[in-house]
């Protein structure tokens, strides 16, 4: 499966298989938001290979409009990245570091930080 409910320590979130792909364009951001109303749940925990190829690359914009529509529909996302995954572009460090004051969307190096976030409101 694609997408699945998981509720760990109480927390409840859609989680995307660890290695399959899931977006191939922003538009497929809709099966998350599609997941989580179908769970009932308003958090996402996603992998690298769930997103969209140039995700990490903040001049594509990829990002920032996939975190957009997240948002309108008040859906968490934490993603785990582990050291040396992915390779970041330097403005999207940045705004990694600008979103840790918010809620919203953070990256993690390991599931269980990413989980303990999520169960964080």
């Amino acid at each position: 499966m694609d997408l699945a409910v998981v509720d760990e320590g109480g927390v409840q979130f859609v989680e995307g298989s660890p290695d399959h792909g899931l977006m191939a364009s922003v538009r497929d951001v809709d099966r998350v938001i599609e997941a989580c109303f179908s769970g009932g749940v308003r958090c996402a925990l996603l992998h690298p290979a769930n997103l969209t190829a140039a995700f990490f690359d903040l001049s594509s914009g990829e990002a920032g409009e996939i975190l957009q529509k997240l948002r309108n529909y008040w859906i968490r996302l934490a993603v785990v990245c582990p050291p040396g995954a992915v390779d970041f572009s330097s403005r999207f460090g940045e705004m990694v570091a600008e979103e840790r004051r918010g809620q919203h969307f953070g990256v993690f190096e390991a599931r269980h930080a990413a989980i303990a976030w999520l169960g964080r409101t």
